[in-house]
């Protein structure tokens, strides 16, 4: 059976992309920073049973990730793991680039000199990010060509990935980047402003809630279905040939089209009386539109999003409502 081995497999990316490796037949294994057994107690990871692995290992520790690669030869490597969030990417900006960047370099030399010994091949699928082009967002809609200009540490830590990944590729290995531009679903973690707002509309639907803080409502950026761009991973690891694909929808929504798609489906179309603003959540630097154009995937790759924006809103406000019990 082969092998395919996920970091950041307790992440939203992670997991859905660890079912979809099973169903198509891979043994996953995941690379997790603390106890596999917390790992485990997540219910989408423990229903996969013996088709996962766990390995605990911190990414930051290149030789503990070699490691693991050693013990499994994945025939596919996703690399999801690292620091996530904008926002936390300013609270510690050498963290970010220890997490999100030095471990990239580490693991695709690894492979390198492993290829080197006559090991078997493995095929590399970097998550990078549209925050990697920010700078270029309000030119248009961002592809693989556009320049990289990131504008916070999260975007210039995956830049540097981004780049070393096509170095890599030209050097032989299968090895791609995934430009993906913001995704989400009921997995995402309640530290995202998208979750925070779901979850703050449910709150407020069922009593439990008055209001909801935020920041800057009119930023717009380009929101996917977080299943859809997992699968574009496996499409690309599965490619004839490597390279570097835009995964995003094309269409941009501000963050009042969410807070108002959100309260909609519970019924409530006067929503602004609910919603404050705090400067404190308003980030360093921030581009106004952020969108991507996903014709390569779409062309090379026969990749199409399967759920809408409305439909993705909508599926995170009713999980937040029955996890309230309503």
């Amino acid at each position: 059976m082969r092998a395919a081995l996920v970091t950041g497999v307790t992440g939203q990316d992670g997991g859905y992309l660890a079912e979809q490796l099973a169903a198509a037949g891979y043994a996953v294994h995941g690379v997790v920073h603390g106890d596999p057994a917390d790992a485990l107690e997540l219910p989408h990871l423990a229903a996969l049973g013996d088709r996962l692995t766990l390995h605990r290992a911190d990414l930051r520790d290149l030789a503990a990730v070699a490691g693991v690669v050693d013990a499994v030869e994945p025939g596919v490597f996703v690399n999801l793991g690292g620091l996530s969030s904008v926002a936390a990417s300013w609270e510690d900006p050498v963290g970010t680039f220890d997490t999100n960047a030095r471990p990239v370099i580490g693991v695709l030399e690894h492979l390198r000199t492993r290829a080197e010994r006559g090991a078997p091949a493995t095929r590399f699928v970097q998550a990078s990010s549209g925050e990697v082009f920010a700078g270029s967002g309000d030119a248009g809609p961002v592809t693989e060509t556009s320049p990289v200009s990131p504008v916070n540490p999260y975007g210039a830590a995956k830049a540097v990935s981004h780049q070393v990944v096509g170095i890599y590729r030209s050097r032989g290995l299968h090895c791609s980047s995934l430009i993906l531009f913001n995704h989400e679903s009921p997995r995402r973690p309640h530290r995202f402003v998208t979750r925070r707002i779901t979850a703050g509309v449910a709150a407020i639907a069922t009593g439990r809630a008055q209001g909801l803080t935020l920041g800057n409502l009119a930023v717009h950026r380009d929101w996917g279905w977080a299943p859809d761009y997992a699968r574009a991973m496996l499409l690309a690891a599965e490619a004839d040939e490597p390279g570097d694909y835009v995964v995003a929808t094309g269409a941009p929504h501000s963050l009042s089209d969410l807070v108002g798609t959100a309260f909609a489906r519970v019924g409530i179309e006067d929503w602004e009386r609910y919603v404050s603003s705090d400067t404190a959540l308003l980030r360093p630097a921030d581009t106004a539109v952020l969108v991507g154009d996903a014709t390569r995937l779409r062309e090379r790759l026969g990749w199409a999003p399967t759920v809408d924006f409305r439909g993705m809103v909508e599926a995170m406000v009713d999980a937040d409502l029955a996890a309230l019990g309503a």
